[in-house]
């Protein structure tokens, strides 16, 4: 996967081009800059035993990529697998990190949402 331009600079700048890449319970793969990564890595390892699933997924199955000198990552097939990426791919800025998504899967996660509408903890927010 090539990362866009506009965000390898910043990626090399605060990560040397050093990612993890994890799967996420919504379907999508997290992206963060590794530093980023050992910190919430962290705060992963400190869950509580009731929270051993998602611990699992997110520590069991991240894998630490570089970017090539042409902004590139190299995403293991297992992840696209469990992604259920096929061939055009979506990266979503998060603030600290990224979610990688299949288009297609995106498309409809993004319907769902808005037909459920906003969530009560928004009521105070405005755009």
């Amino acid at each position: 996967m090539s990362i866009p331009t506009r965000h390898r600079d910043a990626l090399q700048k605060q990560a040397a081009g050093q990612l993890t890449l994890t799967r996420h319970p919504d379907g999508c793969l997290l992206v963060y800059p590794r530093p980023v990564w050992e910190e919430r890595r962290e705060q992963i390892v400190r869950f509580p035993m009731s929270a051993r699933a998602l611990q699992r997924l997110l520590l069991g199955h991240a894998q630490d990529v570089d970017m090539d000198s042409a902004g590139r990552v190299l995403v293991a097939p297992e992840l696209r697998s469990a992604a259920g990426m096929n061939r055009e791919v979506m990266l979503m800025g998060m603030g600290t990190h990224f979610e990688l998504w299949d288009a297609e899967r995106l498309a409809r996660a993004e319907e769902a949402a808005l037909a459920e509408g906003m969530p009560d903890v928004l009521d105070d927010f405005s755009f």
